[in-house]
């Protein structure tokens, strides 16, 4: 007999709430009365993160969602640009937690501004209006940074390079990444402890590899923390091959993504 088909909805709706989408999915099909109270916006708003109306403020796209549960998925599944374009704001489907990319226009990239070196071009595939193209360099060193209080409290989070390569490409084989809390360790010590990234080549012992996406784009992991109460200040994720100065070239990069583990 199905005892929850008997309870009231908004008790059903206020047990969900306290529980993930991922298990509100699973307990909507075990269930009359659950796979009811599992549309019910006050579950999927507990979903939410609690700063959501402030972020969707802060983007131009237009999210004409009747439901709660409609705009959940649909901050998973379509990435908005917030702060005019500079990140990408989208949630982890199974948590519900906060993921950001930050554009190439706000790295800071050595030999960015000069033409020779670097290109700006917009990409059919981007989510941004500009990609940096890597035309020649010996010198490469890219680092993006996030705030920690825009991220989700007592998570987990990795952070991704996200890139293609051109035909062609050349001195891209490894580099070495590192993440870190600027207030809290120095460039010099991170660098120590820097780990070695395979960057055009998916195979190598102990390197991290590069892997596809579902969005035609490829991505590389430079590293993780551990985001405890958002008062750490900046974090920074650093990618570089400065020591090997061999010419590099055919790197296109979308961008750098803070997403949870």
């Amino acid at each position: 007999m199905d005892y929850f088909g008997l309870m009231p909805e908004d008790c059903l709706s206020k047990i969900l709430s306290f529980t993930s989408p991922e298990d509100t999915a699973r307990l909507s099909t075990s269930s009359r009365g659950f796979n009811s109270a599992a549309e019910s916006d006050v579950v999927w708003e507990k979903f939410l993160p609690s700063d959501y109306q402030n972020i969707i403020s802060k983007s131009k796209s237009l999210l004409a969602s009747p439901s709660m549960k409609q705009l959940y998925f649909s901050l998973c599944d379509s990435p908005i640009l917030t702060d005019g374009g500079k990140m990408s704001f989208s949630l982890d489907k199974k948590t519900g937690k906060k993921c950001f990319m930050v554009s190439a226009r706000e790295l800071a990239i050595s030999w960015s501004d000069t033409p020779h070196y670097w290109a700006w071009s917009s990409h059919p595939d981007s989510r941004f209006s500009e990609v940096a193209n890597l035309r020649f360099v010996c010198w490469l060193d890219m680092r993006g940074k996030i705030d920690t209080r825009l991220l989700s409290k007592r998570t987990n989070y990795v952070v991704y390079l996200i890139f293609k390569l051109k035909s062609g490409y050349y001195g891209l084989e490894t580099a070495n990444t590192f993440v870190r809390f600027v207030d809290r360790e120095s460039d010099n010590e991170a660098e120590e402890r820097a780990s070695v990234v395979s960057i055009s080549r998916q195979e190598g012992p102990g390197e991290n590899r590069s892997k596809g996406r579902d969005d035609e784009w490829m991505e590389i992991e430079m590293g993780k923390f551990f985001n405890d109460t958002g008062e750490d200040g900046d974090v920074e994720a650093r990618l570089m091959e400065v020591r090997r100065l061999s010419a590099k070239g055919g790197l296109i990069v979308q961008g750098i993504e803070f997403r949870p583990e």
